[in-house]
């Protein structure tokens, strides 16, 4: 007999079906024994002759196979159960080392992360996950609407995007190769390519010797980049058309979910933009909040953040014009000082970072001797400059950082399946 998932049983009452899935719990009574299957569609109500199972000597989180009747139950949550003839065990489960099928864990976050493959399946971690895959698949399916193309680019590289020194190296063969930073370069190189507008999800790797609950040294970016623009905001308008796709789409399509965690989806309206010296003007002016340099801390993040929220209902603000030395060679200039640049803070963090890119040969060339840079090693890169290329943007949006601030969820690591920071390699 074929089998029949937990979501479809509804269309099978008074029916002999098979069902496959994990025991999330198991209650004894004198008369009946109920198990709590579940499956990747949900969970079911099972009832047994008590005999059944205790000859099973059956435990939680085994996988089994039940065959039995799809009968109408008024007092289970779904309105039937299933009544078992037969159970077979495909896969006992040994002791667990954490209680996965209360409320919540209520066990430290490094614990949960040892017993990943574990807790993955607890219900208010599993939906997380669920969630995050909607908010990439409702970025590929908006870009591809309007005219992007997906692609794939190497993850091992020769040199960093970013100039910098935070980089993990690798031996390739005889030389000495590096974890991708980013696919900025390939992304400018196939805009210039005829592509025009291209976009990628993919992992990228960060270097960087921190322990916040704001970081990831591995983590998927979700990256854009468009040609024949006008200048960056027109790369920040299409975020804010793209970003209201994407919570339409994950709420179509995840609404157990969302109500599972208790989230509410944010309303994306027209995303206001504020520049930088404003910004951090206004948090002086507010907030008695000052910065060494010019630039964002966490803390003001978050107050600025506030600050938009309490004056205009959105929970999403561009900060825009960054530093010429707060961003890469390759961001556009905006007279000496200024760039063309700008983050996206949600909730109170940073999670996209975008702009105008330099299209022009000489400039290209002229701004990375002033970062310092020898332009010789970025020949490959500069080479596709030289041969035409149209004036572009893009953006990157952190996907964990995105998914973590939709759910509510403190550090980060929680919106990775299998999370790489500094002390963390497995599992």
């Amino acid at each position: 007999m074929t089998r029949t998932l937990i979501a479809d049983l509804n269309s099978h009452l008074n029916e002999e079906v098979v069902v496959k899935g994990w025991v999330e719990r198991i209650r004894e009574l004198s008369s009946v024994t109920f198990l709590i299957l579940r499956d990747r569609t949900g969970r079911v109500q099972a009832a047994a002759e008590p005999g059944l199972v205790s000859r099973l000597k059956l435990s939680t989180e085994s996988v089994v196979e039940l065959r039995g009747r799809v009968k109408p139950e008024p007092r289970s949550k779904m309105g039937f159960e299933v009544a078992v003839s037969t159970i077979g065990v495909l896969s006992a489960a040994g002791p667990l080392p954490i209680n996965i099928n209360g409320p919540t864990l209520n066990v430290p976050l490094e614990l949960v992360l040892d017993n990943r493959g574990l807790t993955l399946r607890h219900a208010t971690i599993n939906p997380i996950f669920r969630i995050q895959a909607a908010l990439a698949q409702g970025f590929q399916s908006f870009l591809i609407r309007e005219g992007f193309t997906q692609v794939f680019t190497p993850k091992i590289v020769a040199s960093g995007t970013e100039g910098g020194t935070e980089l993990f190296s690798v031996q390739y063969f005889d030389e000495k190769a590096y974890l991708c930073q980013s696919p900025q370069f390939y992304k400018q190189m196939l805009v210039g390519a005829g592509f025009e507008r291209v976009f990628e999800v993919g992992h990228v790797y960060r270097a960087e010797k921190h322990a916040t609950s704001r970081h990831l040294n591995e983590y998927v970016s979700l990256d854009l980049e468009m040609g024949f623009i006008e200048n960056e905001h027109d790369v920040m308008d299409l975020e804010n058309r793209l970003l209201r796709f994407m919570f339409e789409y994950v709420g179509e399509r995840c609404e157990g979910e969302l109500k599972s965690l208790d989230v509410v989806l944010p309303v994306v309206p027209v995303i206001p933009k504020v520049p930088l010296l404003e910004a951090l003007e206004l948090l002086e002016r507010e907030f008695g909040k000052t910065h060494e340099g010019r630039d964002l801390d966490p803390e003001g993040e978050r107050l600025l953040s506030k600050y938009v929220y309490d004056t205009t209902g959105s929970e999403f603000v561009f900060v825009t014009d960054y530093p010429w030395e707060k961003r890469p060679m390759y961001t556009m200039p905006k007279g000496r000082d200024a760039t063309r640049s700008f983050d996206l803070l949600f909730r109170g963090l940073e999670i996209t970072t975008g702009g105008q890119r330099i299209h022009s040969y000489d400039l290209l060339v002229e701004n990375m001797l002033r970062k310092g840079l020898e332009p010789g090693q970025f020949s490959s890169y500069l080479n596709a400059f030289a041969l035409g290329m149209p004036p572009h943007g893009g953006l990157a949006i952190g996907l964990e950082r995105l998914t973590a601030q939709i759910a509510g969820l403190i550090n980060v690591r929680e919106a990775s399946l299998f999370p790489r920071d500094r002390h963390r390699l497995t599992p």
